[in-house]
């Protein structure tokens, strides 16, 4: 993330300023003092970095960690809500100009964003926190044998293992997933943030995930910001099936299936193996229907042409604010939540369980436990 984040949050801490902390009705000393703990509020990675670990994983309690993703959040929603004001106000001002220079001007509007922004901050991080739902969806397969007619999948993904979402968190996960009575679990990536030393407990209870066919997992771009190597090693201790562009066949007397994962492409600049769609389908006998696990959803059509029935992915998270999720589309090849039909593949891009703890805000798009029935498609 280097200077980039530092960069991009001082932006919006800049616009805050102008179109927020400035009209208040308070006083100069007031203001200086609001914009100057918002300016530390928006540099907060940069100096959790300095003083209490990485940016990816800050060795903070949950509940510091917590109050600075409610304060984080408020800065953005600032933002977001004076940047909906100000072009309400432009597309107003030409036809109503009254109308619009009201909007552009109100300290009252201004003071209603303000207490708007710290409300639903704190809706935002308890969303991130709670253990989520399960959702349950059926996703139609050309050409599933018969005996994997209603072949139950659960997919976890981003499950993001830190001090945010420790153990006991990641226990309730587990134990909802099992409770699914799943024949396959998959987890397609991002399952930890930090060293494998520093997560060995809040890991721990994924080694209880059970299904009769098994626990397959891949790596996503989280894994590779420790050490990879070890991280792989530390997954397969747990019991988890790391496919790393490989696959398996699941046999149902003489029907099968096969699933296949692929590495993410964070793996390049780590010197890891970067994804391999030719190698994770070589030796499929032809037929048989693939699904694919891949993190990042953004190669989704290069897939169906290789013929690929199935995508699961996650990397998104939902987009995680309503109205936001517009941008993390444009830069996942227009995928971000849910379905997609792309020729004879269906993509389903899950909003996770989780997420990374420097964003920890869910507003319009839930956390989930996804459960997927496979059926014949006609």
């Amino acid at each position: 993330m280097g200077f980039m984040l530092p960069l991009i949050t001082g932006t919006i801490w800049l616009f805050v300023l102008w179109r927020f902390v400035w009209p208040l009705p308070f006083s100069t000393g007031i203001r200086i003092g609001l914009a100057l703990l918002l300016l530390l509020i928006a540099q907060y990675h940069w100096l959790v970095r300095l003083f209490f670990g990485s940016v990816a994983s800050p060795e903070l309690p949950q509940e510091a960690l917590i109050v600075l993703g409610w304060a984080f959040g408020v800065l953005l929603l600032l933002a977001m809500l004076a940047l909906v004001r100000d072009v309400l106000g432009i597309l107003l001002y030409m036809p109503w100009r009254w109308g619009g220079r009201l909007l552009l001007t109100s300290r009252t509007l201004t003071l209603l964003i303000g207490v708007s922004a710290v409300v639903l901050s704190a809706i935002g991080v308890w969303n991130a926190v709670r253990i989520p739902h399960i959702k349950t969806l059926a996703i139609e397969v050309p050409g599933l044998p018969a005996a994997f007619d209603r072949y139950r999948i659960v997919q976890l993904t981003d499950t993001h293992a830190s001090r945010l979402l420790p153990e006991y968190w990641q226990d309730a996960v587990v134990r909802r997933a099992n409770s699914l009575h799943p024949d396959l679990i998959v987890i397609t990536g991002d399952l930890a943030d930090g060293s494998t030393t520093a997560r060995a407990r809040d890991v721990a209870p994924l080694q209880n995930l059970q299904a009769p066919d098994g626990v397959l997992s891949i790596p996503g771009n989280h894994e590779y910001y420790s050490d990879y190597v070890d991280w792989m090693a530390a997954y397969r201790a747990l019991g988890l099936n790391m496919l790393e562009n490989e696959h398996i066949l699941i046999h149902r007397g003489d029907d099968t299936l096969a699933i296949a994962g692929l590495t993410d492409r964070q793996a390049i600049p780590f010197g890891q193996p970067a994804p391999n769609l030719q190698a994770a389908l070589k030796g499929i006998p032809e037929g048989v229907p693939v699904i694919l696990l891949d993190h990042r959803p953004e190669n989704a059509r290069e897939h169906a042409a290789a013929g690929v029935a199935v995508q699961l992915s996650g990397h998104t998270h939902g987009g995680q604010i309503l109205g936001a999720h517009w941008i993390t589309q444009l830069f996942n090849g227009g995928f971000v939540s849910g379905l997609y039909h792309l020729g004879n593949m269906t993509l389903y891009v899950s909003n996770g369980a989780g997420l990374w703890n420097g964003l920890a805000q869910r507003l319009g798009r839930p956390s989930e436990i996804t459960q997927i029935l496979l059926r014949p498609a006609p």
